[in-house]
């Protein structure tokens, strides 16, 4: 049986509510956007010489997703993925960047893992 678009749009957006949590939509936003930021441009200029942007070796979006599940992965995706990338690239500054260890938006212990992993999870 073929599932309807306004069937689809409510799961989706359902969904999206549930990961949003008790979150502002307007704050959720900056996660899901850094999330497809490094997607893309992880995808497509990891491992490339003279890219636009550099993804160092450990920060890239397959990195992000070997965090899903750990008890510190705000505190990884913060350090280990962003950080370098903000480091590496001029134009990038960490300020720019939500802060994916921050209990009063993402829950704390294992509300912000499930949260956290679940997002990387869509992507």
């Amino acid at each position: 049986m073929a599932l309807k678009k306004s069937e689809l749009y409510s799961s989706l957006w359902a969904s999206c509510d549930e990961l949003r949590g008790g979150m502002d939509a307007s704050q959720y936003k900056d996660y899901v956007l850094v999330l497809l930021f490094i997607k893309y441009i992880s995808d497509k200029y990891a491992g490339k010489p003279f890219a636009a942007i550099k993804v160092p070796e450990g920060a890239g979006f397959a990195d992000m997703v070997k965090l899903k599940g750990r008890k510190d992965i705000g505190d990884q995706i913060n350090k280990t993925i962003i950080a370098p990338l903000a480091a590496a690239n001029s134009q990038l500054s960490q300020a720019d960047f939500p802060d994916f260890n921050d209990p009063n938006k993402l829950g704390s212990g294992k509300d912000m893992v499930d949260r956290l992993t679940n997002l990387i999870g869509i992507f």
